[in-house]
């Protein structure tokens, strides 16, 4: 639709060359300007998400890009997008969106979901879901409770109003993921003890062993934990499988900043049967970057990285393989993955532990509720269903 300064009418146009990529990524300097909880992710990682040549997920899947323009100032951006995969595994006929930022503006929300509808559409999509961005293993859901903290490593944040804005679309909620932080300072003492009792009796049984990751084979144990992520997740709710590409973007993302202290695989008989991984919350050393490493903010990140101690972490991948889950070993095992954590991270000095994200329906948060951790942050998944009319977009 045309726009005017006059009438403040809306225009949605796609991303095309360098200039409205960098106006596309720079937007959230705009709508976070006054949210002391934000961290800017770094912009050269979100290009990187944004590039069919660097993003594995461009392998099986399509997408846009669009900003939403009011005369000549820039107010709102989405993606749509297409993950094949996805559609082979799940067969739901369902597309995505993603990247959705706005101002508070219920038209603008309505002219950029309009859009990627209407692109979905114009490709046989029946659905549309998200916010994926791009995928299930990328950022995904809009916050709708917890704006009272920052976000953790990899995970999203939002103005409260987004929730709002989505559901007037005509979106309706799917699935909630749960967050929750177990601040170290304030565990209970009995609660702490009674996971080391049962951990002891795990361990007393010999049956169960757990071990550190392997700095010396580092990437042969990389790729155990995420053989076992995928078979632990297979079949749960919009799982997709982390793809050999992935594997190896994931692999050389993580490579600086994992802890073999703060990465446990538990055995069961001397085989790999389950795994917890947390990261340091890296989000702690960009918070005063903006986003931005050049010219000279590189330098600092080089330097936080070797020597700075996040107070915080963030548990991104855990999961029992099917042969175990609902078994008395599953139970054995979370136990004894989760005190070697918290033991690991009492001793290099963190205080907070997120284990996010977590499905709302996913038992195996009942033991880290038990341990002491309540839940800190919700995200939501939304869906609409598609009508067979309108116009693709492009």
């Amino acid at each position: 639709m045309p726009a005017t300064e006059a009438t403040g009418a809306i225009r949605i146009a796609p991303v095309k060359g360098a200039l409205d990529k960098r106006r596309f990524l720079s937007l959230v300097d705009t709508i976070y300007q006054d949210d002391r909880h934000w961290v800017a992710p770094l912009r050269v990682e979100v290009a990187k998400l944004l590039s069919p040549r660097k993003n594995p997920f461009f392998d099986d899947g399509e997408a846009r890009f669009w900003l939403a323009w009011r005369g000549k100032q820039v107010v709102g951006r989405i993606s749509a997008q297409i993950n094949h995969s996805h559609l082979k595994l799940h067969r739901d006929e369902t597309g995505h969106f993603g990247f959705l930022e706005a101002i508070d503006d219920q038209a603008v929300f309505d002219a950029l979901l309009a859009t990627a509808e209407n692109w979905l559409r114009g490709r046989g999509m029946r659905r549309i879901a998200g916010p994926y961005s791009l995928s299930i293993n990328d950022e995904v859901g809009v916050l709708i409770s917890g704006f009272d903290s920052s976000p953790m490593v990899m995970m999203a944040h939002a103005p409260a109003y987004y929730a709002e804005r989505v559901t007037q679309a005509g979106y309706r909620k799917i699935k909630d993921l749960h967050a929750y932080r177990l601040d170290l300072r304030a565990v209970n003492e009995v609660r702490e003890q009674r996971l080391h009792r049962a951990a002891a009796l795990v361990r007393a049984d010999g049956r169960v062993t757990t071990r550190r990751l392997d700095a010396a084979a580092f990437d042969a144990d990389m790729r155990l934990l995420l053989d076992i992520y995928n078979d632990a997740w297979e079949g749960n709710w919009g799982f997709l499988p982390v793809t050999e590409r992935e594997a190896r973007a994931l692999i050389a993302s993580v490579r600086p900043v994992i802890r073999p202290d703060l990465t446990v695989i538990a055995m069961i008989d001397g085989k790999a049967a389950a795994m917890a991984v947390a990261l340091p919350d890296i989000n702690e050393l960009i918070s005063d970057l903006g986003g931005r490493l050049f010219p000279f903010d590189w330098i600092k990140l080089l330097w936080r990285l070797k020597r700075a101690r996040p107070k915080s972490a963030r548990v991104i991948l855990a999961g029992v393989r099917k042969a175990y889950q609902d078994s008395i070993a599953s139970g054995a095992m979370i136990s004894l993955m989760l005190d070697d954590l918290l033991t690991a991270a009492r001793a290099i000095g963190l205080e907070m532990v997120e284990f996010s994200w977590i499905l709302e329906d996913n038992l195996s948060a009942t033991a880290i509720s038990r341990a002491g951790a309540p839940l800190s942050k919700v995200y939501r998944i939304y869906a609409k269903d598609l009508a067979a009319t309108a116009a693709p977009a492009d």
